[in-house]
C-alpha cells in the first residue's frame, strides 16, 4: 500500500452496520450521490435553543477519511466482506460536498445543521463520527451559552478538564465553551491548541503546604506578579480575605489582584468580601467564584445581587449535566436524484437538499434551490467540495461574536433558563409540497404491495397512517 494511503485512517470509527451497508452498496456498484441531513429532532427539556459546535472536527475527519492497512487487515480477519469489498475500502476516500450552519450559530429543532452529499457508501460510513462531534459539542456549547446568559456580563472560565468524560472531551469542551462566550480555560493544552487564554489560581493544597495563608499568598504573589488571585476559603473564608488584603497591602500588589470563593454561601460571602476589599482601598480587586456552579446557581447569585466578577464553571457545564445528549439524527434525504423520506411514527423526515432561512419573524426550513424569501437570509453555506474544505478554519473569536449576536436576537422566552419557549420553525411551501408528493408516492407503493399480497399483514400500513397523522412535513 502506498505511504499516502497508510496515512489515511478512521474507516473503523463507525458502527458495524454502516460498514455492512457500505459493503453491500460497493459490491452492487451503487455509487449514486446520497444526501443526508444532520439535525436535532427535538430540544431537550429546559432548552429554548441550541448553539452549533463541532463542525471543524467533522471537516478534519472527512479530509483524512480512509482505511489504513491495519484497519483493512482487521476487517479481512474478522469480517466476511470478500476481497472485492476490501479492495474497494482500500481506495475509498470522502469525495463529497458538505453544506453546514457555521459554528456558534443559534439553531432549533428540525433544522438541518449539516448536509452531506456524496456517493452513498462514503456518506453512510461517516455518519457515526459526524453525529458524535456535532451532538456532544453542540450540547456543551448550548450549556455554556446558558451560563453566559445567566452571568449577566461577568466573565466565565472553563474549569471542566478534571471532570469531563475523557481527555478528548476536555479539549472540545474548552473550545465549545469559548465559542459560547467563555473568556478563558484552566486547560493549558486547550489554550495552546485553540489560542485561548489560560487562567488559574491555586489549590487548597498550596495553602496547606505553607501552613499559613499569608505565607502562601505572599509566595504566590512573588512568583506570579500581576496575576495574583488568592483562594481564601481553605480554613475560614473571611480570615482568608483578611490575609489576602494584608499581603496585597504589604507587597503593594497591582494588576490582576483578586480572591476566589469556592464554598459556602457565595452570595453573602461575596458581599462581605467586597466590603472588606473596598474598605482596604482595593476597589479594583476582583471576586472570583467557583464550586459546583451551573446556569441556575449563577442566575440565583445574580438575582441576589452578589458582587461577583467572574465564575469558574466545571462539571455541570463540561458534561451538560441536565441535558447530556441530544436527539440528533443523520437521515437520508435523497438518493440518485430521487427525494426520499422516513415515515416512522414520531420520526418523519423531510426529503430533499434543504436550506434554513432566518428572518425577524422566525426560521423557515425550505429546499436548497428555492429562492430566499424577502427579508430572510440562508444559514447553511458550502464548506467542503469534492472532499476538500473551501476555507481556512475560522478564528474562535469570530464564532464567539456570532454566538453573542444570535443570543442577543433571541426572544426572551427562548433565552429563559426555566420553561423556555423556542421560536416556531416553519416549512416552506415548496418543501411541504415535495413532502406531500413523496409521501403520496410511498403510500401508493405500499397500497399496491398490499393489494398484491406482498405485505404480510396490515401493520406497516397502520404504522404509516399513525406516523402521517400528526408529523410534519
Amino acid at each position: 500500500m502506498r505511504i499516502e494511503e497508510e496515512a489515511m485512517a478512521g474507516g473503523l470509527l463507525t458502527d458495524l452496520y454502516e460498514l455492512n451497508m457500505a459493503a453491500s452498496y460497493l459490491r452492487r456498484g451503487m455509487t449514486d450521490t446520497a444526501i443526508f441531513s444532520l439535525f436535532v429532532r427535538k430540544l431537550p427539556p429546559g432548552r429554548g435553543f441550541l448553539v452549533t459546535a463541532g463542525l471543524e472536527d467533522c471537516l478534519n475527519f472527512l479530509e483524512g477519511f480512509g482505511f489504513s492497512g491495519a484497519e483493512l487487515d482487521y476487517l479481512g480477519r474478522t469480517r466476511r466482506y470478500g476481497r472485492d469489498v476490501l479492495e474497494a475500502f482500500e481506495h475509498l476516500r470522502f469525495t463529497g460536498d458538505v453544506w453546514a450552519v457555521p459554528e456558534g450559530r443559534v439553531v432549533f429543532a428540525e433544522e438541518p445543521i449539516v448536509e452531506v452529499s456524496a456517493p452513498i457508501a462514503e456518506a453512510q460510513l461517516v455518519e457515526t463520527v459526524l453525529l458524535n462531534h456535532m451532538t456532544f459539542q453542540t450540547s456543551v456549547a448550548t450549556k455554556a451559552a446558558r451560563c453566559v446568559l445567566a452571568a449577566d456580563g461577568a466573565q466565565m472560565v472553563d474549569f471542566a478538564f478534571r471532570r469531563t468524560q475523557g481527555i478528548d472531551a476536555a479539549m472540545t469542551v474548552a473550545r465549545a465553551s469559548a465559542i459560547a462566550g467563555f473568556s478563558a480555560t484552566s486547560n493549558v493544552e486547550a489554550a495552546r491548541r485553540y489560542g485561548l487564554r489560560a487562567a488559574g489560581t491555586m489549590a487548597h493544597s498550596f495553602v496547606e503546604v505553607f501552613g499559613d495563608e499569608e505565607a502562601a499568598f505572599e509566595a504566590f504573589a512573588a512568583d506570579f506578579p500581576g496575576e495574583s488571585t488568592f483562594l481564601v476559603d481553605t480554613y475560614d473564608t473571611l480570615s482568608g480575605v483578611q490575609a489576602a488584603i494584608a499581603v496585597a497591602r504589604r507587597m503593594r500588589l497591582s494588576g490582576r489582584v483578586g480572591v476566589r470563593l469556592d464554598s459556602g454561601d457565595l452570595a453573602e460571602l461575596s458581599r462581605q468580601t467586597r466590603r472588606m476589599l473596598d474598605g482596604a482601598g482595593l476597589h479594583e480587586a476582583k471576586i472570583f467564584a467557583s464550586g459546583g456552579l451551573d446556569e441556575y446557581a449563577i442566575a440565583e447569585l445574580v438575582r441576589q445581587g452578589a458582587p461577583i466578577d467572574a465564575y469558574g464553571v466545571g462539571t455541570k457545564m463540561g458534561v451538560s449535566a441536565d441535558a447530556p445528549s441530544l436527539d440528533s439524527a443523520y437521515k437520508l434525504a435523497a438518493y440518485g436524484g430521487r427525494p426520499v423520506m422516513k415515515l416512522s411514527t414520531g420520526k418523519v423526515t423531510a426529503p430533499g437538499a434543504k436550506q434554513v432561512f432566518r428572518g425577524d419573524s422566525g426560521d423557515i426550513v425550505g429546499l436548497r434551490d428555492e429562492p430566499t424569501p424577502p427579508g430572510y437570509r440562508p444559514l447553511l453555506a458550502p464548506v467542503m467540495t469534492a472532499g476538500r474544505r473551501l476555507a481556512t478554519p475560522e478564528p474562535i473569536g469570530v464564532m464567539r461574536d456570532r454566538c453573542a449576536a444570535d443570543l442577543a436576537r433571541l426572544p426572551a422566552s427562548a433565552r429563559a433558563l426555566r420553561d423556555p419557549k423556542p421560536p416556531q420553525v416553519r416549512y416552506s411551501r415548496q418543501l411541504t409540497q415535495l413532502s406531500h408528493r413523496v409521501r403520496g408516492e410511498i403510500q401508493t407503493a405500499l397500497a399496491g404491495r398490499s393489494a398484491h399480497g406482498h405485505a404480510s399483514d396490515s401493520t406497516a400500513t397502520a404504522d404509516y397512517r399513525d406516523g402521517s397523522s400528526g408529523d410534519t412535513p
